[in-house]
């Protein structure tokens, strides 16, 4: 990954780098899984799990990764317009928990036995340094702007955003990650989200619009008439994803847009987390379409777009929990399934070695 992005040329460089995952290897893969000591097909979506790992590192056998959790940070104008329940402050605040080791990530990232990298895209009150606090700064800057009254952001700083994530998905990919799983925060990104999913889904604000943190009904009709005027105001084109992400987007949700072309551009799976970092990875297959085949859907969130987000990704999510916090909570916890899917294909006994009677010894192994 070049250290500086700075154009359509390096973009379109990174594109070409993406190549289509391995059909062959999860073939192989299943058929593998069709040897072991079980029914086949019996362990369901976790042998589809282990096939499409399989694909993106092209082996039928893939070790257990060594696993990253990438969370950016940023804010959004749009606050300005009331579409939240808590105050721009707060994503500093937790970009300082985050770094601290006390939020849910935190937790979750250690059962996972993932290294977390917390990154600073742009909140408008960044926690001061202080000791012990491990912050990644890659801001764009002070939060975007409220993009009912124009963009969100210049294509450059769009372009700057989608570099700085595509740069540390390389830096992982060289320290030897093998798995990459995304999430955010910031106040008033469900918001941007929101719009963003509205321009590449096709539906209406309506559709696609959610209670965010857990704002009342009131607030809820605001943030839907302030969709429909930023997406009035803006008139974005759905099919210039970067201009898009420009016009309505934010500094964490195109970076991360980033880290999903370049962890695909590595072959490395992503693990997707709830609707803002879907929105994100939708972007990205709208960049590079070949992306999509290195995605994993870690759960179905309770925000309104987040099911036609997934249908616009093709991806079923592993997981149902009613999550709704972000942070890359539900990515944390697929996690487990990827290792969990693995280990079965590499641990599980086959019939020929367990003495084990196969009756459909067409599909062994």
């Amino acid at each position: 990954m070049p250290a500086a992005m700075t154009g359509p040329h390096e973009v379109a460089e990174l594109i070409a780098r993406i190549a289509p995952t391995d059909t062959r290897a999860a073939e192989q893969a299943q058929r593998l899984l069709d040897g072991k000591t079980k029914p086949r097909r019996s362990l369901g979506r976790l042998e589809d799990l282990a096939c499409r790992l399989a694909a993106v590192r092209g082996t039928a056998r893939p070790p257990l990764p060594a696993k990253a959790i990438v969370v950016m940070a940023a804010d959004h104008g749009v606050t300005e317009e009331g579409v939240s329940a808590y105050p721009q402050e707060v994503s500093g605040q937790m970009l300082a928990n985050f770094a601290s080791g006390g939020a849910a990530i935190n937790v979750l990232a250690r059962h996972a036995g993932a290294q977390l990298l917390v990154v600073d895209m742009g909140v408008v009150h960044p926690p001061t340094a202080r000791a012990g606090l491990d912050i990644r700064d890659a801001r764009i800057a002070a939060g975007t702007a409220n993009f009912t009254r124009g963009p969100a952001m210049t294509r450059a700083q769009a372009v700057a955003a989608i570099a700085a994530g595509a740069g540390i998905a390389h830096e992982l990919a060289r320290d030897g990650i093998g798995l990459i799983a995304i999430g955010e925060m910031g106040i008033g990104n469900t918001t941007a989200a929101s719009a963003l999913a509205a321009v590449f889904t096709g539906a209406s604000p309506d559709e696609v619009t959610g209670r965010g943190t857990g704002i009342d009904d009131a607030t809820l009709r605001r943030k839907i008439d302030v969709v429909r005027r930023g997406l009035d105001v803006n008139r974005p084109d759905a099919r210039d994803a970067i201009g898009t992400l420009a016009a309505v987007g934010g500094f964490e949700i195109a970076g991360l847009a980033g880290v999903v072309l370049g962890a695909a551009a590595a072959r490395i799976a992503i693990v997707v987390d709830g609707f803002i970092a879907s929105v994100a990875a939708l972007a990205a297959v709208r960049i590079a379409p070949l992306a999509a085949g290195y995605l994993i859907a870690s759960h179905r969130s309770v925000e309104a777009g987040h099911r036609l987000v997934l249908q616009a990704i093709g991806q079923q999510p592993l997981l149902d929990l009613d999550l709704r916090l972000g942070e890359g909570t539900g990515a944390a916890l697929a996690m487990t399934l990827a290792d969990a899917a693995l280990k079965i294909l590499a641990e599980m006994a086959t019939f020929e070695t367990a003495g084990v009677t196969n009756t459909d010894r067409d599909n062994s192994a």
